[in-house]
């Protein structure tokens, strides 16, 4: 995928708005599954980063984190694209635990969008094809945000 990101974010505004900003070019030029890995640790912006590119989207539903469900759906009802999966792959212990999921399905399904979290957890399932996008903490409040 063409889109890149380095950005320095300062708040969680910042983040919302770089994942905005983000789902806006990301989108405009995939073809097949947008596939997206979000690297870094706890509470270094990776929901928050996912709120604003749902926004980006179109999506208006509030977003959290998936930590205790796994995954979760919105419908996009602009574009291309016709539904976000947030995955949050934290609590997988071994990586077949996602296919009853239907993971296979989702990543191979081209009008969708699939943000995964903790994507280490499920590597052997993961397409080649995919944009893997890291948070690294600077200070308390400072992320670099980087594909």
């Amino acid at each position: 995928m063409n889109s890149q990101i380095k950005r320095i974010s300062s708040s969680a505004k910042e983040t919302r708005e770089i994942g905005e900003s983000f789902a806006l070019s990301a989108s405009k030029n995939k073809t097949g599954a947008l596939i997206i890995v979000l690297n870094g640790d706890i509470g270094a912006g990776k929901t928050t980063f996912t709120q604003g590119f749902a926004k980006g989207l179109g999506i208006k539903e509030k977003v959290t984190s998936p930590t205790f469900v796994l995954m979760k759906q919105f419908i996009i009802n602009n574009g291309k694209f016709k539904k976000l999966y947030h995955l949050d792959c934290y609590r997988i212990v071994k990586p077949k635990e996602i296919l009853p999921l239907g993971f296979e399905e989702i990543i191979s399904n081209n009008g969708n969008v699939v943000l995964i979290e903790w994507a280490e957890n499920i590597k052997r399932y993961l397409p080649k094809d995919k944009t893997v996008i890291s948070f690294d903490f600077i200070d308390e409040k400072t992320r670099n945000i980087s594909s």
